[in-house]
């Protein structure tokens, strides 16, 4: 029996030996461009029912279909499924499938529900609803199975029911799309704080008498992850390690691969592993590691003697720390010797540079997002003149620690006009004489 497909008074449905789409209302102010396949709240977009059936030109005339604003449910149809690819635009909210349509390129083993599996593959973000026989109900609830929101009978289908289960099928995908998302997102969300985890360790600590203090701040872009990572470990002889490091891009697979270099660098010193040596190794990891060969990585590492009054100090393509006395401005330690990144030379060399630090001072180590934000309108950048500068005055203002890196991270978001580009990561030991 032929699928009675609803025909509109005012906007007649389109004739299948034509294929084209139907006449649109000209423009008013309830109009919007869609970008998906749903339905507003406020019902403000007409619906548009797409049917797909062998015989539309030998159907019956039922009622005009009304929206829950009653207005009339647009309707086109198609004989196959390669006119309803053509007439599957973004403003189709539902499609109307029979499933007794001649399948093209059925499976081996006759698949009875390949259209309907090929309609949901051309229209994964589109309400379906599946026709069949009232004594195959079966049938219709495998379709349901396999991803229509609905299924409705041939014999018993009137304009009336058709209409209740076009609005229910649109809002059940619209609900179905949402909960999806959300779960997509809950799934993010706990793999973002596992990396967020690695990225921003516990401190190794115990027996030392230095403190530490850390400040972590993603990108706009991002709501968790960034290629920044720092660590600090002790190792059973007295000395202090520090890393901080920054891997080019940002994202959760810059992020796992600061999270690699992180545990490598780790679990090498505590080996111990140190200078140039240590950082060929990273470099090895970097390289076996990176989905780009174009990928690489800054570092800054300090070993600090067990007495704390001096460090050996590499820098792999990362600014110089910033070293705070009493007596004695902030200033920046050396950054002649400083050797390449991380993945940009082969049998690349770093040489480790010896610094007096004194009986008690501040050292803070930063990845670049501190020092490139802007200043002001214009295109000029902060750079590391003007943090020093900064941190000098709020060194005399008395701010220390945690306290010290949060009036820093916020002075600089200040300067930029809001919330800077780049991912920014702080580290900050302090030694009492």
């Amino acid at each position: 029996m032929p699928v009675p497909i609803p025909r509109q008074r005012a906007i007649p449905a389109v004739e299948s030996g034509q294929a084209q789409a139907a006449p649109q209302d000209g423009p008013s102010r309830n109009d919007t461009p869609r970008k998906e396949a749903t339905v507003d709240n406020n019902a403000a977009t007409q619906l548009t029912l797409l049917v797909i059936e062998d015989d539309p030109g030998g159907s019956t005339v039922v009622p005009e279909l009304l929206d829950p604003a009653g207005k009339p449910i647009r309707v086109r149809t198609a004989r196959n499924l390669t006119e309803a690819e053509r007439l599957l635009t973004d403003d189709v909210h539902c499609i109307l499938l029979d499933l007794a349509l001649p399948g093209s390129g059925r499976t081996a083993d006759d698949d009875e529900l390949a259209v309907l599996r090929h309609v949901l593959e051309l229209a994964p973000r589109h309400a379906v609803l599946a026709l069949t026989a009232s004594g195959d109900a079966e049938r219709g609830a495998e379709a349901v199975r396999v991803g229509a929101q609905d299924y409705l009978f041939r014999d018993e289908l009137d304009g009336r029911l058709l209409s209740r289960a076009i609005r229910y099928a649109v809002e059940r995908k619209r609900s179905d799309t949402a909960e999806r998302r959300l779960a997509e997102g809950r799934v993010r969300a706990q793999e973002n704080r596992r990396l967020e985890r690695g990225l921003l360790p516990t401190p190794l600590l115990e027996g030392s008498s230095l403190r530490f203090a850390a400040r972590y701040r993603p990108g706009r872009s991002r709501a968790l992850l960034g290629g920044d990572f720092y660590d600090v470990v002790r190792t059973p002889d007295g000395t202090v390690h520090a890393m901080i490091g920054d891997v080019c891009g940002h994202g959760p697979d810059e992020a796992a691969l600061g999270v690699e270099l992180r545990i490598a660098w780790r679990a090498l010193t505590l080996a111990g592993l140190c200078g140039d040596e240590l950082l060929g190794t990273l470099q090895e990891v970097l390289e076996h590691e990176r989905s780009d060969d174009e990928i690489f990585a800054t570092l800054c590492t300090v070993d600090i003697a067990p007495d704390g009054r001096r460090a050996g100090l590499c820098l792999a393509g990362h600014p110089a720390p910033l070293v705070a006395s009493p007596g004695r401005p902030a200033r920046l330690l050396p950054y002649d010797n400083n050797g390449p990144a991380l993945g940009l030379l082969p049998g690349a060399r770093w040489p480790r540079m010896q610094v007096e630090l004194g009986a008690e001072w501040s050292l803070m180590l930063y990845t670049d997002g501190l020092i490139e934000g802007h200043v002001g309108q214009g295109r000029e950048r902060l750079g590391q003149d003007g943090m020093v500068s900064m941190i000098r005055r709020q060194l005399s203002e008395g701010l220390r620690g945690e306290e010290l890196l949060r009036a820093a991270v916020n002075e600089v978001r200040s300067l930029n006009g809001g919330e800077l580009a780049d991912d920014v990561a702080v580290l900050l030991l302090d030694r009492e004489g």
